[in-house]
């Protein structure tokens, strides 16, 4: 497990934060805040009044996040499609919150000093800049980026005004895992060389729907935000959004970042990328609507030798080593399987070894979340926003792979695919006016 002190020189000194490609665009269409200073310390007795942006899907579970913790209290409930919140109003307690459609909006309002945000992945990293900007702390979901671009531009503006930045990649809070990890951080399993995540989740193909008016209620230029605003149709709206390219990652974007966050603290590669990536696989079976793949295979290669495989799959499937989700470790003495329940069991030397459940529940990373926001001690962050970038990348850099059909090379230091010009333009995105990822964070 990596130390206190590690944490804090990693998130002081990390070479990668200012790295990337320049995205083009305006400023902003908020107005930053003039204080980027570290927020003060609050008491534990001081209520923290938060906002969710995005009450569908995940948004709806953040709502129980945010109140399982202590004197959190969720005055504002924003999503473009109005018609969710009478049924979401009725689930949040301590008074009734303030409903909004446009974030922008909510991110003015000077009673909100958190944001949490389950919003679609392509509007994580804007909305996450927009928020530090104007003074707010953030809790996002996970991917933390649609694009590897977005994740230097979060990292930036957290650190230039002094915000609090957390990823929900819950599974950080698990006991049974951090002592896994404490466990391969003092070499039981000696030198370890690759890992293998798996990411087995069962999926239905969605029927076939036709284009359609907007319905009542909903805001879709808000909806699509960065993203192109297309034609409306009901497979790209809620939920499977995530299996179109222009707003979902696919599963490797979806339960993806899970498995990736685990592997890259178990190798001890929070703070570095790979150099070489090949993908493949397909959308096999189902005749859909659907462009993301629901049988993907990718082998990352770093610097130092070790491999890291990830392998997605939607359709039916049998289980590894009793692993549908989770990664296994190998190294010289052995191996270790870790669920994403956080239960491990390891092999050393041929014979059984330590092991342990998986104990922990989701809600301890946003209360996790909400100490950091109060003691603004950031070494005590469990999933901040330079663990998420690398996380979300390593998705991301297996996509591009598979959507070129071929391997690719990869810069971890210039976070470029060198003079790889069509590899580097799936790097970002274009974004739609006015909601730009400033050029100047």
């Amino acid at each position: 497990m990596t130390s206190k002190l590690d944490r804090r020189r990693f998130l002081r000194e990390s070479a990668f934060a200012g790295a990337g490609v320049v995205l083009a665009g305006t400023t902003g269409v908020l107005r930053r805040s003039a204080n980027a200073a570290e927020a003060p310390r609050r008491g534990p007795n001081e209520e923290i009044r938060t906002a969710l942006l995005g009450i569908n899907g995940q948004g709806r579970h953040h709502i129980d996040y945010l109140q399982a913790s202590q004197n959190v209290r969720i005055v504002t409930l924003c999503d473009p499609d109005e018609r969710l919140f009478p049924e979401r109003i009725g689930l949040v307690k301590g008074g009734t919150p303030k409903t909004e459609k446009d974030l922008r909006r909510v991110l003015e309002d000077q009673d909100v000093d958190c944001v949490s945000i389950a919003a679609p992945n392509y509007w994580h990293a804007l909305a996450t800049v927009w928020a530090c900007q104007a003074g707010k702390d953030v809790l996002v979901e996970k991917p933390a980026t649609y694009c590897i671009a977005e994740g230097p531009k979060m990292i930036e503006a957290a650190r230039k005004y002094g915000r609090v930045v957390q990823v929900m990649t819950h599974l950080r809070a698990k006991k049974g895992r951090q002592e896994a990890m404490r466990l391969l951080r003092a070499g039981l399993l000696g030198d370890l060389y690759m890992a293998r995540g798996l990411v087995f989740r069962p999926r239905e193909s969605m029927a076939h729907a036709d284009d359609s008016s907007v319905p009542e209620g909903v805001d879709y230029d808000l909806w699509c935000g960065p993203a192109a605003m297309k034609t409306f149709n009901t497979n790209r709206f809620h939920y499977n959004w995530h299996w179109f390219w222009e707003y979902g990652n696919g599963e490797i974007g979806n339960n993806g970042p899970h498995v990736t966050d685990l592997a890259i603290e178990g190798l001890d590669k929070q703070d570095v990328l790979p150099i070489k990536i090949a993908s493949q696989g397909g959308r096999f079976v189902w005749k859909d609507q659907g462009e993301t793949a629901n049988t993907q295979m990718v082998t990352y290669r770093y610097e130092d030798g070790v491999v890291f495989t990830l392998e997605v799959r939607n359709l039916a499937s049998n289980q590894e080593s009793g692993v549908s989700m989770g990664v296994i470790f190998y190294g010289s003495k052995g191996y270790m399987i870790i669920h994403l329940d956080g239960k491990y069991e390891t092999v050393i030397d041929g014979q059984p070894g330590p092991q342990g459940s998986g104990d922990g529940r989701h809600r301890e990373l946003a209360a996790n979340f909400f100490e950091v926001v109060r003691s603004r001690d950031k070494a005590e962050q469990l999933a901040p926003i330079e663990y998420g970038h690398i996380g979300s990348a390593l998705c991301h850099l297996g996509n591009i792979a598979y959507r070129l059909g071929r391997s690719v090379e990869f810069d971890p230091q210039a976070l470029t695919f060198g003079g790889d010009a069509e590899a580097n333009a799936l790097l970002t995105r274009t974004y739609r006016e006015p909601f730009v990822m400033p050029a100047r964070i």
